[in-house]
């Protein structure tokens, strides 16, 4: 099982070109709209340290790769298309938009910091980024409240005696993975009556906003940040309050897809992610002026900010922790660390061995942490980089 990261963003902000370069796809790229017309799935990685070494072992990945003591984890990534104003009527690619995108677990949204881009994807200039930002979360509020209110009137037009709020609501908003004991907490949390007939309109935008928060997180790809006016709109915006709620990450997708194309070639040497790289081959000049300008962009912001936007989605804002499979033992039956799992924060030894197959969980008798040849109960949380052994009754 892989987590979905759904890559959004209006037309021509380089999100095609952030897809290719996070997953070495061919999808189109283009300056027009609707360059991706259905959604792309792709293969991407975000990276833990490897275990094996601390094991003395060399690791080999069944699937993913490890560089350097690098291991890179699998995810899948969704290139999705139609986000225009209005999409939330049907506006655009409208309703597909809407449910390609809810098939995921976080957003990336990828936004034009130039301001070199308008709301509908055509070429300006001094366009203000926290507009492209702002009509996102005013475009998924609208589709919550929306399917909200509709759970709202099936409340009201119930003819059982006193049902419970968080129930009919949960049926309502199933899809987007919220269960009705978390719409009470959410409910509980905005400080609302929880009887529904109570709320006003402003009651309802409020918790369907919050709600939408709580389902569908995201990270702003702040992209084309190797340009001067981008760089002073991310100095405006990530000081503006109003967007506390947000983590932003410093993004050129062209430079990393430069690098991993250069990397490809066998001209330069580069590990995804990286803030530096090595040119190994002769170049002409005006490659290479580009690349050193890209040198810079790297050195200055930790990376290309391409690799760190997924990483930010997964380990930050989705909160998942690496689990590699053990051998208490030694005995590496199908080869040393072959795989490397994304867990929540929470997963237990017993949710690890539900991961690995149901029939494992549904026979666990305990695990064994390989770093310590200890012991571990069915409901033991386990650590980030943890490596555990399964001891099942199915084994």
């Amino acid at each position: 099982m892989s987590y979905r990261i759904g890559l959004v963003g209006k037309p021509s902000v380089g999100k095609s070109t952030f897809f290719n370069a996070a997953t070495i796809n061919d999808v189109p790229e283009g300056a027009y709209p609707f360059t991706t017309i259905d959604p792309s799935l792709g293969e991407a990685y975000v990276r833990t340290d490897c275990a094996a070494p601390e094991f003395g072992r060399t690791c080999q990945p069944s699937v993913g790769k490890c560089a350097d003591g690098t291991r890179f984890v699998p995810v899948k990534l969704v290139d999705i298309a139609g986000l225009v104003p209005g999409a939330h009527e049907g506006r655009g690619l409208g309703n597909q938009f809407l449910t390609d995108l809810n098939e995921t677990d976080v957003l990336v949204h990828v936004v034009d910091f130039s301001g070199t881009t308008d709301a509908e994807g055509e070429a300006t200039e001094g366009h203000d980024p926290r507009e492209d930002i702002d009509f996102l979360e005013e475009e998924l509020d609208a589709w919550y409240l929306d399917i909200l209110r509709k759970g709202i009137r099936r409340y009201e037009d119930k003819e059982l005696s006193d049902p419970d709020p968080e129930d009919v609501l949960g049926e309502q908003l199933s899809a987007f993975g919220i269960s009705p004991a978390e719409i009470k907490q959410v409910i509980l949390s905005v400080d609302l009556p929880v009887e529904p007939p109570a709320w006003d309109e402003q009651d309802q935008r409020t918790l369907a906003q919050e709600i939408r928060k709580r389902t569908k997180p995201m990270v702003i790809a702040a992209n084309k940040m190797d340009v001067p006016a981008a760089q002073e709109n991310w100095a405006e915006i990530t000081d503006d309050p109003a967007y506390d709620h947000l983590t932003f990450v410093p993004v050129s997708a062209h430079a990393e897809k430069a690098l991993k194309n250069g990397a490809e070639q066998g001209v330069l040497e580069y590990t995804p992610g990286s803030d530096e790289f090595e040119i190994t081959a002769d170049l002409p000049r005006a490659k290479k002026t580009g690349l050193e300008q890209i040198r810079t962009f790297v050195e200055e912001y930790g990376g290309t900010g391409v690799q760190q936007a997924l990483e930010t989605a997964v380990f930050d804002v989705l909160d998942l922790k690496a689990v590699f499979p053990g051998s208490a033992s030694g005995d590496w039956t199908n080869g040393p660390f072959r795989d490397c799992f994304l867990l929540p924060s929470d997963a237990t030894a017993e949710d690890f061995a539900y991961h690995l197959h149901s029939d494992i969980g549904d026979g666990f008798l305990h695990g064994i942490d390989c770093r310590n040849d200890r012991q571990v109960g069915a409901d033991t949380v386990l650590d980030h980089r943890a490596v555990v052994e399964v001891v099942s009754t199915t084994q």
